[in-house]
């Protein structure tokens, strides 16, 4: 069992940086594959970024690459989101997931999932 606590949501003007924790228990962290997945207000929830436990290698949803930067600390249990550049789009409830396996952009995939975490970017 997983549980994953997202934190470092707030409210960011345009151009500003915010940095997501997403700190998990349990003794298996290092082989997870971590993501993140976001959903705005009447949107879809939608995938933002992943990183395997292998060979520590990230993925980005286009929207978001450039900008953002997925990193783990195995040591820490815990994984961020480095977000520079944020936009008012960027505006939504952004959810941590975790699975043995899966690195791909089906949310509801991954085995466990956090409560999120709110962002605003203000214009």
């Amino acid at each position: 069992q997983v549980q994953l606590v997202e934190s470092g949501g707030g409210l960011v003007q345009f151009g500003g940086s915010l940095r997501l924790s997403c700190a998990a228990s349990g003794r298996t962290f290092s082989r997870y594959v971590m993501g993140w997945f976001r959903q705005a207000p009447g949107k879809e929830r939608e995938f933002v970024s992943s990183i395997t436990w292998r060979d520590g290698r990230a993925y980005y949803a286009d929207s978001v690459k450039g900008r953002f930067t997925i990193s783990r600390d195995n040591a820490k249990n815990t994984v961020y989101l480095q977000m520079n550049s944020l936009k008012p789009e960027d505006t939504a409830t952004y959810y941590c997931a975790a699975d043995p396996m899966y690195s791909g952009s089906d949310y509801y995939y991954y085995d466990y999932r956090g409560q999120g975490t709110q962002v605003t970017v203000s214009s």
